[in-house]
């Protein structure tokens, strides 16, 4: 009896909106379920992963490491460059070629094969297993950077998984601003911190050239007075550094700065970068733009430091969101959107309580016509089986959908299956002239083993449904799991601690089911 308190005590919250949950006393529980996308409404997005950029960058990385092999190798080259999935070279002098292939072979290893189209030109390309590893691994980097700036975003239960070779689906209910969360998942968010060069952008165009080692990039903020900026070309710090940023006012200036920490070998690195180039500009580049150039007027050794610019509360927090998150492997390219209006979740909700309610009114009668007062014990059960599977969902705040909602009415058709095994056993036991505790003692006994195998094969399909199903799929499978989990309870101890109950008050010497 006191599991069925406690879920009407964790029912509760879910009768209040979400805005009167917090003025409720702080001994009552304040945890709600969440409806889903095709409930509540929200914005559905499918995302395509930059494959080709990612193999282009690791083109352009391994071009470097060619240059590096044959360098210590002392061997000359020409021609060297990214080729598709791969690097290009050209050995100068034929007696070079042999040893220039075998030094590669032995220091790129498997994951490349080193062929030559001529006499003295090699292709080092990447093998279809690297290929496979690389776009796999940049999609499911993604993945977890996408749901990081989601989850940062303050989003309730999104639904984000992979699809296909290089597809994400992003699915977020509720959302009310899908712009600013599509720039969230939009931006690769690369930071990385450089030089600025002294040089001006006007002295760059008198000249018609930039200075050796630089270029040039615009600032991120279009209303600055420095539109460009010359950048030198060595990355002093990656923003791989980076344990957390939060936006802030800079008591100071009294505008909002994205405060920033880094870690142990950042904070060291930070200190020697700021220390040997005092007075200096270090310009702060995030997706191949400047947010900001400060001066470096003293050495930073903390490990802390702030980032300024032009901006605003939700700017800040946004570029504070991106930098905890991460950078993307690869540019994310959005490729369809859907918006699913509150309407559709409306008749949603509304089809899905008239299934509940005419299966629920049709258990219940049937149980009554089919066996009398035992029959409302039953029903008793089927609705403290719905209690507590909306409480378990409350607790630990999961996402109904309409599959869900399928679920528990399909759990509602399957919360009396126990219950009629066991008045059926109860029913042949009084026919063989036993009495009636005897009938009712034996039927639960006789049945439970029957009970159990039906129960447990279910949940074991549904176990497997939430393994390898999808987002809507997986809804199904835990609010059935549930549902049988709390009907095997309710039918094997709740209906039969009332049937003793009422045995031992009315004491009956005949019974009829």
């Amino acid at each position: 009896m006191s599991i069925c308190a406690l879920s009407i005590f964790f029912v509760t919250p879910n009768f209040y909106g979400k805005s009167e949950i917090t003025a409720l006393p702080n001994f009552l529980p304040k945890k709600q379920f969440n409806l889903g996308l095709d409930l509540q409404g929200g914005s559905h997005l499918l995302l395509e992963v930059g494959i080709i950029d990612v193999l282009k960058e690791k083109s352009e990385n391994l071009v470097d490491e060619v240059r590096s092999i044959l360098r210590n190798e002392k061997i000359k080259y020409h021609q060297l460059g990214s080729k598709g999935k791969g690097a290009t070279v050209s050995i100068r002098n034929v007696e070079d070629f042999e040893i220039a292939r075998s030094k590669l072979r032995e220091k790129l290893g498997r994951n490349f094969i080193v062929s030559s189209e001529n006499d003295l030109k090699f292709d080092i390309l990447f093998t279809d297993e690297q290929v496979k590893y690389l776009s796999d691994q940049a999609v499911d980097q993604s993945v977890e950077v996408i749901r990081k700036r989601v989850d940062e975003s303050g989003t309730r239960e999104p639904n984000i998984q992979k699809q296909g070779d290089d597809r994400i689906v992003v699915q977020l209910p509720g959302v009310k601003d899908p712009e600013r969360i599509k720039s969230l998942i939009g931006q690769t968010a690369k930071l990385n911190l450089h030089l600025v060069d002294p040089t001006t952008v006007e002295l760059a165009r008198q000249r018609g050239k930039l200075p050796p080692g630089t270029f040039k990039l615009e600032n991120a903020n279009p209303a600055a007075y420095e539109k460009e900026f010359i950048i030198k070309k060595r990355v002093l710090m990656s923003g791989e550094r980076l344990t957390n940023a939060s936006a802030t006012v800079d008591p100071q200036s009294g505008k909002y700065v994205v405060a920033f920490e880094l870690d142990r070998k950042g904070a060291k690195k930070f200190g020697k970068i700021t220390t040997e180039n005092k007075f200096k500009r270090l310009a702060i580049i995030l997706d191949n733009k400047v947010i900001s150039a400060p001066q470096i007027r003293e050495p930073i050794t903390g490990g802390q430091g702030n980032i300024t610019g032009n901006f605003t509360p939700e700017s800040a927090n946004d570029l504070a969101v991106l930098l905890r998150a991460g950078s993307l492997p690869a540019p994310i390219k959005i490729i369809e959107e859907r918006s699913v209006g509150p309407s559709l979740g409306a008749d949603s909700i509304e089809a899905g309580k008239k299934a509940l309610i005419v299966g629920f009114i049709a258990v219940i009668i049937f149980m009554i016509l089919k066996y009398g007062l035992f029959g409302i014990f039953a029903d008793l059960a089927i609705i403290f089986n719905l209690l507590i599977i909306i409480s378990i969902l409350s607790l630990i705040e999961g996402t109904l959908t309409m599959p869900g909602i399928a679920g528990i009415v399909l759990t509602v058709g399957m919360a009396v299956d126990a219950n009629v095994l066991v008045f059926e056993r109860i029913r042949e036991e009084l026919l063989s002239g036993r009495s009636p505790i005897n009938s009712i003692d034996l039927g639960y006994k006789q049945a439970l083993k029957t009970i159990l195998d039906a129960n447990i094969t279910t949940l074991i399909a549904a176990i497997l449904l939430f393994n390898f199903g999808t987002g809507p799929i997986k809804g199904f499978a835990v609010t059935l799991s549930i549902g049988i989990i709390s009907s095997m309870f309710t039918a094997l101890m709740l209906t039969k601690l009332v049937v003793i109950l009422w045995m031992k008050k009315f004491k009956p010497e005949k019974i009829i089911i």
